[in-house]
């Protein structure tokens, strides 16, 4: 019969998990089987916590947003590792999705349509061992507790994560390059130029365009009843 004991250490930074297997290999005779796994723990950490690691503690810092939020601004000295990256995809499903996300989230707010890039670990293997310290950062913080998980998975032993991602850093914590600042990096698309106005008339606009597309021959009687037709 198996079974599992797991023993958690006091150490902060880590904890041992101690798996037995058994079995009978031969007559009378117990064969005891003992797997040990060291992990370690991610530690979720404040902008002003993230600053002294990276000041004074020696945290390199890798950003795992898109293109588009790198850009707009980044901590300086930072990798760029994306989670995620376009989906340029064109099996029929994937247009339809990307359609209807261009029309909507890709309009409104920006966002691009992205995968979960399958080459994210290896990225970061390439230019850091398992015994660096890396700060991850994302915009909200959840992408970034997304890739600490996988790194840690991978072996990487010195973990830590911006807790609510670089939309709660204030202006002049972290030395910054680009168009925009930190906390506004993730504000793109109809809803950051013209606010609530531009939303409404995005929204109809996006009903117009969807109605045309998928009606045009009612399309084509409303456009001849309008005055000058």
């Amino acid at each position: 019969m198996d079974f599992k004991d797991i023993v958690f250490s006091n150490i902060r930074t880590s904890w041992l998990e101690l798996q037995t297997r058994s079995g009978r290999a031969l007559p009378g005779k117990l064969v005891v089987r003992r797997n040990f796994n060291i992990r370690a723990d991610i530690d979720f950490v404040t902008a002003d916590e993230a600053k002294k690691l990276v000041s004074s503690d020696g945290y390199s810092v890798v950003d795992v947003r898109d293109q588009s939020q790198f850009a707009r601004a980044h901590l300086k000295s930072c990798y760029h590792a994306p989670l995620f990256i376009n989906n340029e995809d064109n099996d029929f499903g994937t247009i339809i999705k990307r359609t209807v996300h261009n029309n909507f989230a890709g309009l409104f707010f920006g966002l691009p349509f992205t995968k979960q890039n399958p080459e994210f670990v290896q990225t970061v293997k390439s230019q850091f061992s398992p015994e660096s310290k890396i700060l991850v950062v994302c915009q909200e913080g959840l992408r970034s507790t997304a890739a600490a998980n996988q790194l840690e998975r991978a072996g990487f032993q010195n973990i830590a994560c911006l807790t609510s991602g670089l939309q709660s850093v204030k202006p002049g914590t972290f030395d910054s390059e680009g168009p925009s600042e930190l906390q506004n990096a993730g504000k793109a698309g109809l809803v950051q130029v013209q606010g609530k106005i531009s939303a409404v008339l995005g929204t109809v606009l996006v009903c117009a365009l969807l109605f045309i597309t998928f009606f045009p021959d009612q399309a084509e009687k409303i456009m001849q009843m309008a005055p000058g037709s």
